[in-house]
């Protein structure tokens, strides 16, 4: 058994250690989005980000398989890893990216927030888990949050339909990715599948990203390079990573901390790109850290 699945072991007793764990999940990768607009004011949306994923793969496994000497995938591992990356790097972050382009990025937070509901559900019909009332008022509750904090940012001028329907399905994607992984019985370790899932997501975006390329849309300077850094390291690799961790713990579980995602996202927003922070964020920050702790709490095991 891989080091990976005795750190679950340990983050499942060591409720600090777990608390840390999707503290720091949530602000690195709400910190995505906002690193994703300063690049996208340098480059392509698909060739950027497909870069992102190509080195960030090449680190990881480079990683694994030379320094560690972790095995290589076989037989039905190949297909888990690329049924995994397509959903949870290539078309999430893709159909994300592209989104990125109709609205702020504050505005995500709206998107990120169905999230724990579309893994409940999915976790519920594709590994028949009941989802319990205790999880379903904490979904609601988290919800209601993050329709309060991103109200200022509905009014905007800059939020279209298109923005907000592309990013309802990237969300949909990753919920599925999400369910996916933690249905599976992984023997490769966590640092393996990691790499070879954002690798296979970028070679899987890579001819969208090169077709028809615009003349000197791409320039790169220090906004791309200082984006790029911020999106293959702290987020591909160390943010993505903490994300299996909580998925093995409990997917359903895990998917709360994504409502603290859409909290930093409008703090980091408003702090990097200007965006608004108003009474609406603080009441909405205190409904969703309220979801948080409901959703965390073990003893609604017991109740149905």
């Amino acid at each position: 058994m891989s080091s990976f699945f005795y750190y679950c072991q340990f983050v499942k007793k060591n409720n600090t250690t777990y608390l840390l764990t999707g503290l720091s999940f949530s602000v690195l990768w709400a910190s995505a989005s906002i690193a994703g607009k300063f690049g996208l004011t340098s480059a392509e949306p698909l060739f950027f980000f497909t870069i992102r994923f190509l080195i960030a793969g090449v680190i990881l496994l480079a990683y694994a398989h030379l320094l560690k000497k972790y095995r290589v995938p076989s037989g039905k591992e190949w297909q888990h890893l690329a049924i995994f990356g397509a959903f949870n790097t290539a078309l999430y972050l893709g159909i994300f990216i592209i989104a990125l382009q109709f609205i702020t990025a504050g505005i995500t937070a709206l998107a990120i927030a169905l999230n724990p509901l579309f893994i409940s559900l999915l976790s519920s019909i594709l590994n028949k888990r009941k989802v319990k009332w205790l999880e379903w008022g904490s979904i609601t509750l988290g919800l209601a949050g993050v329709l309060v904090a991103s109200y200022p940012l509905l009014q905007l001028e800059s939020i279209s339909v298109v923005g907000l329907v592309l990013l309802g399905l990237s969300m949909i994607t990753y919920s599925i990715g999400a369910v996916y992984y933690a249905g599976q019985k992984w023997t490769l370790d966590r640092v393996s599948i990691n790499g070879w899932q954002v690798l296979m997501g970028g070679l899987m975006t890579a001819p969208f990203a090169s077709f028809r390329p615009q003349p000197g849309s791409n320039q790169f300077d220090t906004s791309f390079w200082f984006s790029l850094l911020w999106l293959v390291v702290p987020v591909s690799i160390v943010a993505v990573n903490l994300w299996l961790i909580l998925l093995k713990t409990d997917a359903v579980k895990a998917s709360f901390w994504l409502y603290l995602c859409p909290i930093f996202g409008l703090m980091l927003s408003a702090l990097l790109l200007n965006e608004p922070l108003t009474s609406y964020t603080w009441l909405g920050t205190a409904l969703v850290l309220g979801a948080v702790f409901i959703g965390q709490q073990k003893n609604y095991s017991a109740k149905s």
